[in-house]
């Protein structure tokens, strides 16, 4: 599943909440907090599928340039995010948390705000769920997603300036 970057629907009362100034966000400030945050198990759950070798992996594509984070704080605390990959102009959303309510959501709000400033072209959010859907995630078909990948990765953007 994929959101389409010019088509992101922002529920009425995540905006409100977004635009109250409730939430402040950051790129890249805490990525090891944001992976072993996504790594914790869910409510009504024992384990996840987040390894500890697969958080080794992501955090030295991190420190290679390829793994990002969105962090989401509350008056100072890590309150939501997510982390995924970016290659040219693909970005694959990998997981994200949240510990205060609509946090997570926000940063897939501000996460597209984001990719749409830097010029990416695909945002890949490998499965759908309900509360993507009614974000404007939908579906592809194999053949036409593949084909928009090939394309996306040979697109010359950063994530982050040099900068950031």
């Amino acid at each position: 599943a994929v959101i389409e970057l010019d088509q992101l629907h922002v529920p009425s009362r995540l905006a409100r909440r977004m635009r109250g100034g409730q939430f402040q966000f950051t790129f890249d400030r805490d990525f090891r907090q944001v992976i072993r945050a996504c790594a914790e198990p869910r409510r009504r759950e024992s384990q996840t599928w987040i390894t500890s070798s697969m958080i080794r992996a992501y955090e030295r594509l991190h420190e290679l340039g390829y793994a990002h984070s969105v962090e989401v704080w509350q008056m100072g605390e890590l309150v939501g995010g997510l982390y995924g990959v970016a290659l040219g102009g693909f970005f694959a959303g990998e997981s994200m948390f949240h510990r205060e309510r609509d946090a997570s959501k926000a940063a897939v709000v501000r996460l597209v705000e984001h990719l749409r400033e830097r010029g990416f072209h695909l945002f890949d959010i490998q499965q759908q769920t309900p509360h993507m859907a009614a974000m404007g995630a939908v579906e592809l078909p194999r053949r036409e997603f593949l084909r928009r990948v090939r394309a996306a990765v040979t697109v010359d953007v950063r994530f982050t300036k040099e900068t950031d």
